[in-house]
């Protein structure tokens, strides 16, 4: 599959080279700025020492900000799956959104085509599970909230780029807001620990940004970091 892809390169990134083995997880973005413009600079700019490794523009256009086998600064403080500082193990895509803090959108079907595009290439060269495909809030619960709910997740799934789950939508949301007791709640949170969220509770109110990231991406109807049946089931379907 041959992509057009366009260069604007970074400096933003540790000049050790990995292995293509190391890569195994692939870490998706939003901009969360005022302007594509704005974003591209901070992308770009050493004083920011932040970049992705690609960004993809609103209108579907690829940059490569950093070669893939460089580590970018786009991930931070992160885990997963007992992993940490995930930069190390990952390639970041930034999509052009204005995020959640400037009038946060959908994403545009040129976005979406062109990162489906860049994923099956990624998950080619480097053999990349579908179970590792992340988002920046699945990774950093308690710090971000990108890709967020507009994020094509189940319509990703279905060209096996990350995972989704396979239930009756009808009977499902008749379980929402179903309160769970104590043990069922303990069920939820240990079926999100074995999917690969953090069982790290360095704050107080940690579990309940894990909560929210979960429903962000798989419950985004409703994001309101209380478990409830719905929410149980989806996540004993998925492991």
């Amino acid at each position: 599959m041959s992509l057009k892809i366009t260069r604007n390169y970074s400096i933003s990134f540790s000049i050790k080279k990995r292995s293509k083995k190391n890569i195994k997880f692939i870490v998706f973005h939003y901009t969360g700025m005022k302007s594509e413009k704005a974003a591209i600079k901070r992308l770009t700019n050493i004083q920011s020492q932040v970049a992705s490794h690609y960004l993809i523009r609103k209108t579907g256009e690829i940059i490569n900000i950093v070669p893939d086998l460089y580590i970018a600064w786009h991930a931070g403080v992160s885990s997963w799956n007992n992993e940490s500082l995930l930069n190390k193990s990952s390639i970041g895509i930034e999509i052009t959104n204005p995020g959640h803090q400037f009038g946060y959108e959908k994403f545009s079907k040129k976005q979406i085509n062109s990162l489906i595009n860049l994923s099956k290439i990624l998950v080619k060269k480097y053999k990349i599970k579908k179970e590792n495909f992340l988002g920046h809030s699945d990774i950093a619960p308690d710090r971000k909230k990108d890709p967020g709910e507009k994020f094509p997740w189940k319509y990703l799934a279905k060209k096996n780029i990350g995972i989704w789950y396979k239930l009756d939508n009808k009977k499902l949301k008749k379980l929402r807001n179903k309160k769970c007791n104590q043990l069922l709640q303990r069920n939820f949170l240990n079926n999100i620990f074995k999917i690969g969220y953090s069982k790290n509770t360095k704050t107080s109110n940690y579990l309940k940004y894990v909560i929210k990231a979960f429903q962000r991406r798989y419950r985004p109807e409703l994001i309101n970091g209380k478990i409830d049946l719905e929410c149980l089931l989806i996540s004993q379907n998925l492991i």
